[in-house]
This record gives C-alpha cells, structure tokens and sequence, in this order.
C-alpha cells in the first residue's frame, strides 16, 4: 500500500494479510461455554464478560524497531515508557480503566545495567498511566536474538488489562455525522513507522536539523510515546458524551475506520506536523497522503464527542495535554477519511 515503506521492509498489506490468517483460526476456539467475548478483537482491545455487566479489557503491544535506535544511542531509559504506552491507550479507547500491565523482555545476553534502565522507563511509564506492574517475564535466548550490534539485542513488550462496565463500553457505533472529531497532539513517531525512520535516519542520528529546534535527530526519533490514559479518564467521567476514541498509531488516520465501518472522517484543520515528520517526508521524498498511512503527523490521539459538546471537552483535555482543539467532524461517508486541505481522501 505504502511504497516507500514497503521498500524499508514493512508491507502492510502482506501484514494485514497475516493478521487475518491468524483471526480466522483463533476465532474458532471452542472451550466447551458459551463465549464471555464482549467486544472481539479487532477493536484497540478485546473484553470478555467476567461478571454480570462488567467486563475485563485486554490487549498487547511492544515497542517494535524503536529498540534499535534505543540501543544505538545507548539510551534505553525511555523505551518503557513507550512499552505501558502502547498498551494503556489502546486499552482505554474501550471505555476501560487500565489496572496493571505484565511487562516481556526477551534478551540475547543479561545486562543487568541495561535491564535497569528498561526498568527506570516502565516505572515512569505505568505511573504517567496509574497502573501496576506486578509481574512479568525475562527470557534469555542467545540462539533466537542477534542484536545490532550483538550481544546487546532484546524484545520489549507487554500486556494490560483493565476493567469497564459493559453499560459503558465505548465502541464507536454511536459516532453520528456532525461528531466533533478532537486532537491530543503526540510528542512526534511515538513507537510507529519505525523502520522507515531508520532508513532514512541512517547515519546522520547525530544531525541537528533546523526543523527540530536544536534537538538531534536520534534524540527527536526517541522522544517517548505521549500517554493519554489520565485525560481519557477524565473524559470519560465526565457528563460530556463520549462516542469514540481512537489510538493513532500504525497506518496513521486510517485507524478512524477502527471506529465505525458506517460513518466516515473528515480532518479539515490537522494539527501541527512535528518537525521530526516533516524532515523524514522531505529525506524520504514521502508524498504527503502516504505520510499520513505511516506517521501520526502531530495527532497521537483523537476522542469523538457530539458537535456542541466539543468546547467543554477541549477544554478537559486540554488541561493535560495543551494544543488539544477540533481538527474535524464525523461524515455519512462510510469508510472515508479526507483532509480536503490537502486534497487526500482514503
């Protein structure tokens, strides 16, 4: 789908492929009971019924190719944070408040150093979040992992339950057009597109590009995933009406149409593109409709809510993460997502 990044190693169309080899199996399980399935995967995060009226969201997610630019900087304090990141805000695009999170480290030699640094960003990351981490699980396998450079490689990622009461799932099927579709803005990459990053980054980490403000460009590609989870919440308790939230990560926009199949969006005032973006799509000569497949492009998180309820929410969420504002609306365009400003339409 997405040239330049399917040359850097990631097709999302043999991807998206795969995922669905592997639904179309899991789906048949058969335990022998009814199904305690509330919402099936497919969605941010999967809830089973455990009790009358309440369900246990779950979900899973690590922080992909970002380690390596972690380990090449020698820098690994951060990348926990984008780890409880990953999971939390998909888990809270449910309706669901996040509990706790079980943390995977798969390692091709133990560095306790190393895994004390990992260690620094996944306490960070789970108190920005207010959850737990009261276990998990690390494994050793030299004959699986080869680090660039080796010995130094390893897998990070983890799995986050949460619990919500079934009356109060947020599914996106109450997105009506006229929605006001609202923009948390993102601290850049977050954990997403990668692969693509590196490619183009490769070599020049220690750069300063004029669009980063003095940052490097290693330091700009590690700035950690924003965590939404406290500003949910706190929309979520609110009286404002909450009809979707959506987690902006791989495939960019198009993770709107995880929302509702019948309702489409329109994005006609994006916010501000991070400079980090705008120097990969110049570097990579990436067009901008396929920028906005891959990056975030300044938005990590959007929340829908009823048209004239859109100032009181903005103000809410803008308490915790500033710069949020409207940046469109819910269609009848079922299945489309358009930025008119800039004459993409998927």
């Amino acid at each position: 789908m997405i040239d330049a990044y399917a040359a850097a190693g990631v097709d999302t169309a043999v991807a998206d492929r795969g995922v669905r080899a592997l639904v179309d199996v899991l789906r048949t399980i058969d335990t022998g009971r009814p199904s305690r399935i509330a919402l099936a995967a497919g969605h941010y995060a999967a809830v089973l019924e455990i009790a009358p009226g309440l369900g246990l969201a779950l979900c899973t997610d690590g922080v992909g190719s970002k380690l390596m630019l972690a380990t090449a900087l020698r820098r690994l304090d951060t990348i926990g944070i984008d780890c409880v990141a990953m999971n939390v805000n998909d888990l809270v695009c449910v309706g669901a408040e996040p509990v706790a999170m079980l943390d995977y480290i798969a390692v091709e030699r133990v560095d306790a150093a190393a895994l004390e640094q990992i260690a620094l960003g996944l306490k960070r990351g789970a108190e920005l979040a207010g959850v737990e981490i009261p276990g998990g699980e690390l494994a050793v396998l030299p004959e699986l992992l080869r680090g660039h450079p080796s010995p130094h490689g390893f897998e990070l990622s983890g799995s986050a339950v949460g619990t919500v009461a079934l009356e109060r799932l947020v599914t996106g099927e109450l997105c009506a057009p006229g929605d006001a579709l609202i923009g948390l803005p993102s601290s850049g990459l977050h954990s997403n597109g990668y692969t693509l990053a590196r490619s183009l980054a490769d070599g020049r980490l220690d750069e300063r590009p004029p669009a980063l403000d003095g940052a490097t460009l290693g330091e700009a590609l590690l700035a950690p995933t924003v965590i939404y989870v406290r500003a949910a919440l706190a929309l979520l308790r609110s009286p404002i009406p909450v009809h979707g939230l959506a987690h902006i990560t791989g495939d960019g926009v198009l993770n709107l149409k995880r929302l509702h199949p019948g309702a489409g969006f329109e994005i006609d005032a994006p916010l501000p593109v991070p400079g980090v973006c705008e120097w990969l799509c110049e570097a990579g000569a990436i067009d901008t409709a396929h920028a906005y497949q891959v990056f975030n492009m300044g938005c990590g998180f959007v929340a829908v809510v009823p048209g004239d309820q859109a100032p009181a929410a903005v103000e809410l969420l803008s308490e915790h993460h500033p710069g949020t504002r409207v940046i469109g609306r819910v269609t009848a365009s079922a299945g489309a997502v358009t930025l008119p400003g800039l004459g993409i339409s998927f």
